[in-house]
């Protein structure tokens, strides 16, 4: 874990933007298309870890922005050059646009402030989005990344963060993915070589830190 000094800089509201990977109904809700990784993101405290975080970067001035996969339901558009893209076709929940499968799941809130970027091809929220453009007009330095899969979107949204210059924190509690033994192996293996992990309340302790210096 980083030391609380270099995380509060690492954590400058001005220069800090959320992103959360994938939290919506469909996917982490209770009608998941996909239930053993809802049930892990919820069960695990994955997804209120998120919600937290967003509460905080909304009273702290944090800018959030929320990544949803989605498709059209005529498919156009949509990626079928690997297996899990032929595999959610067939899922009895789609995650097609418009439906309540794509919005952000309870209990994150939404606000004004906030960005909701939508992609309907490829496995990165980053990748072919709005959200490199976002984040460099913001001007962003540090991208706290949480939400889900830790199996596929969210390696896929540190990696391209890192290789666009974009510092990257990981909360290492307010991501999930399945089964419950390949998240902390994945973090420790692979996203802590390129990432600077820390847990949701040392994330939480700095940015509440850097919100009492502001009022004074």
């Amino acid at each position: 874990m980083p030391s609380y000094d270099r995380l509060g800089e690492l954590l400058d509201p001005a220069t800090t933007v959320l992103l959360t990977v994938e939290c919506q109904q469909g996917v982490v809700g209770p009608d998941s298309a996909l239930p053993e990784l809802a049930e892990e993101a919820r069960s695990s405290g994955a997804l209120a870890n998120v919600a937290r975080l967003v509460a905080a970067a909304h009273e702290g001035g944090v800018q959030v922005i929320h990544a949803i996969a989605e498709r059209r339901p005529d498919g156009r558009g949509a990626s079928r050059n690997a297996r899990l893209f032929r595999a959610a076709e067939r899922l009895p929940v789609q995650q097609l646009s418009g439906t309540t499968a794509v919005r952000p799941a309870a209990p994150i809130e939404v606000a004004e402030e906030d960005f909701v970027v939508r992609r309907l091809h490829g496995l990165s929220p980053l990748q072919g989005t709005e959200v490199d453009a976002l984040l460099r007009n913001l001007g962003c330095r540090t991208l706290i990344v949480t939400g889900v899969s830790a199996n596929v979107a969210i390696p896929n949204a540190v990696f391209d963060a890192v290789n666009r210059g974009y510092t990257v924190v990981v909360p290492t509690d307010a991501i999930a993915g399945v089964p419950s033994d390949y998240t902390p192996a994945m973090i420790r293996h692979t996203l802590a070589l390129v990432a600077t992990v820390a847990t949701t309340d040392e994330v939480l302790a700095c940015v509440s830190r850097r919100r009492r210096t502001v009022r004074r």
